[in-house]
């Protein structure tokens, strides 16, 4: 079963850190919500920091804001994912500047749209 982590994660339904939850949970992944105030998110285990979630990740998902997103990559390279995913509002050139540097397999892209859901269906 592949998993996710996502950063970012909300127990509001309307926030697409809600929507990408229940997204990969109806697609079968094993999903990490991370978020420092929530203890669970759509019935799974939310963890503080991406530094806590169960090793190995195949993918990190953020829906956080860049500026957000670019201190948090030091982390993202020490736990080594398969692949992170940078969605629509998360997404900077800084980002992709310093993920690049750390070698990190980065995509800008809706992850949700990318294992076959709509956004809008959530």
């Amino acid at each position: 079963m592949r998993s996710i982590a996502i950063v970012g994660a909300s127990s509001d339904r309307a926030k697409f850190g809600n929507k990408a939850v229940r997204a990969y949970l109806k697609r079968g992944w094993r999903v990490f919500p991370v978020h420092p105030k929530e203890a669970e998110v759509e019935g799974q285990k939310a963890y503080a920091r991406l530094e806590d979630v169960p090793r190995p990740i195949d993918r990190v998902s953020f829906y956080l804001p860049p500026a957000v997103g670019l201190k948090l990559l030091p982390t993202v390279a020490a736990v080594a994912p398969g692949e992170v995913w940078f969605n629509p509002g998360a997404e900077s050139a800084e980002i992709d500047t310093e993920a690049k540097r750390l070698g990190l397999p980065i995509r800008n892209a809706c992850a949700i749209v990318a294992i076959g859901e709509s956004p809008d269906d959530y």
